[in-house]
């Protein structure tokens, strides 16, 4: 098993690779651009364009899976897969997070900071859905690492450790 120094490096890491990924997506001369135009107009057009009805994006990219030129089925599982590490590391460098519901707050709040930093700050749209599939992933990585550590407890006792 990786040690508990190197899994906070790593989840480092991955927390960078996640907001630049999901927050600072567009070349720099456009962020650039984003921010000269905060404004409060700014944030009304994100509340324009935000999602707040659950399942709306998830129905609409599920009924519309096969329009050529846009991947929604990937953006789907997208969403799911990127948090999986989420879900593994924060139990493994946080005791408290080994508690299903405490690890799940952490992760729907930091869910939720990014997709409210996204609707004020124009770095991309507001989605309730995202939030839905972003903490799906993370229960599925949850879940594996209890698989894990379920498996090396058991190794443990029956080595009598």
């Amino acid at each position: 098993m990786i040690s508990k120094k190197h899994m906070r490096i790593l989840f480092v890491i991955y927390l960078l690779i996640l907001l630049r990924v999901i927050v600072f997506k567009y070349p720099l001369a456009q962020m650039r651009e984003i921010v000269a135009s905060w404004k409060r107009e700014v944030f009304w057009e994100g509340l324009g364009s935000a999602n707040f009805e659950l399942f709306k994006t998830i129905k609409l990219y599920i009924r519309h899976w096969d329009n050529k030129g846009i991947n929604r089925f990937g953006n789907l599982i997208g969403n799911i897969v990127a948090f999986i590490p989420l879900g593994y590391m924060l139990p493994r460098i946080c005791k408290a997070s080994r508690h299903f519901i405490i690890c799940m707050v952490q992760v729907f709040f930091l869910v939720l900071g990014i997709e409210l930093f996204q609707l004020l700050s124009a770095f991309g749209v507001f989605d309730v859905d995202d939030i839905l599939l972003n903490c799906l992933g993370a229960l599925a990585g949850y879940l594996f690492f209890k698989i894990e550590d379920y498996i090396y407890q058991k190794g443990n006792r029956e080595n009598g450790l």
